[in-house]
């Protein structure tokens, strides 16, 4: 049943991805309503599909909260980057974050409710998932997974439109900064008044805060499953990759010696391709993490 309910709500968030992609093309605010309300409607069917399948589990003899394989991540990934538009759904760069937000909550929900290669059924916990840890390290792991995504898209994005603002074409063709700070930032203590920039700054801070959460609950939990805090498997290094990745993004944000805007657009590449790469690529590895 939870199944079902999951690719009803696939439809819903490429409903809403296309009426953003509309409102893009549009200046009538009627279509951003549209698409936010659609994909509201898709975030409330999400979470019921959710606890079904949560209450599934139960009904079954297994009872685990739906954290637990493949299929899952896929279905609480789309549902913690839904969740970030959601929270942005009032701010000033609302248009954009849904124009992000839906196209990829829509294409990792259809792969796990369409994927020939997905299995969705729900089946016991391997030894080293029954713990307490797994809800906490798994649901910081993922909201910040999300939060850090959307930083990304939303970063680039807001930066290179600032390039064109602020700076003039290059003989080479490169955007030359403007006086003032180097990156399209302010520095520390003085607030950005760019929408698209105010609200990367709110996803990178929060996405960062969540991730390093998920790495010390995880680090934890490996201490209390396998005696080790830490192991080198390869979700954890290219975990501790991306963390130290978008460590460099945050440094760039809060300090004085602030790099070119290019070389902060580069880093925010380089982190969307690790969180990708730790997410899907690390599957396969041999490791400890290749069930998720």
């Amino acid at each position: 049943m939870s199944a079902t309910v999951f690719s009803v709500v696939t439809l819903a968030y490429l409903a809403s991805f296309v009426l953003f992609a509309i409102r893009a093309s549009s200046e009538k605010d009627t279509w951003h309503r549209a698409a936010t309300m659609v994909a509201l409607a898709g975030l409330a069917g999400h979470t019921g599909g959710i606890v079904l399948r949560w209450v599934e589990s139960y009904r079954q003899g297994m009872a685990h909260v739906p954290l637990s394989n493949f299929y899952e991540s896929l279905v609480f990934f789309s549902w913690s980057v839904t969740l970030f538009f959601a929270l942005t759904a009032r701010s000033r760069a609302r248009s954009r974050v849904g124009a992000f937000a839906m196209p990829i909550a829509f294409l990792l929900l259809a792969y796990a409710s369409f994927s020939p290669g997905v299995d969705p059924s729900i089946r016991p916990l391997v030894p080293a998932l029954k713990s307490d840890w797994l809800v906490m390290h798994v649901v910081t792991c993922f909201l910040g997974y999300a939060a850090l995504l959307l930083a990304s898209l939303t970063g680039i994005l807001a930066l290179r439109e600032k390039a064109v603002q602020k700076g003039e074409p290059s003989a080479s063709g490169e955007v030359e900064p403007a006086p003032g700070p180097r990156n399209g930032l302010q520095p520390a203590g003085r607030k950005d008044t760019d929408p698209g920039l105010e609200t990367f700054d709110v996803f990178l801070r929060s996405g960062y805060i969540l991730f390093t959460l998920g790495i010390v609950t995880g680090s934890v939990w490996g201490h209390m499953a396998w005696g080790r805090y830490w192991g080198w498997d390869p979700k954890e290094t290219w975990a501790l990759i991306t963390w130290l990745v978008y460590t460099c993004v945050l440094h760039a944000r809060a300090g004085r010696a602030l790099p070119r805007r290019k070389h902060v657009i580069v880093l925010l590449a380089v982190g969307l391709v690790c969180i990708l790469f730790t997410y899907f690529g690390v599957n396969y590895l041999p490791g400890l993490h290749s069930y998720a």
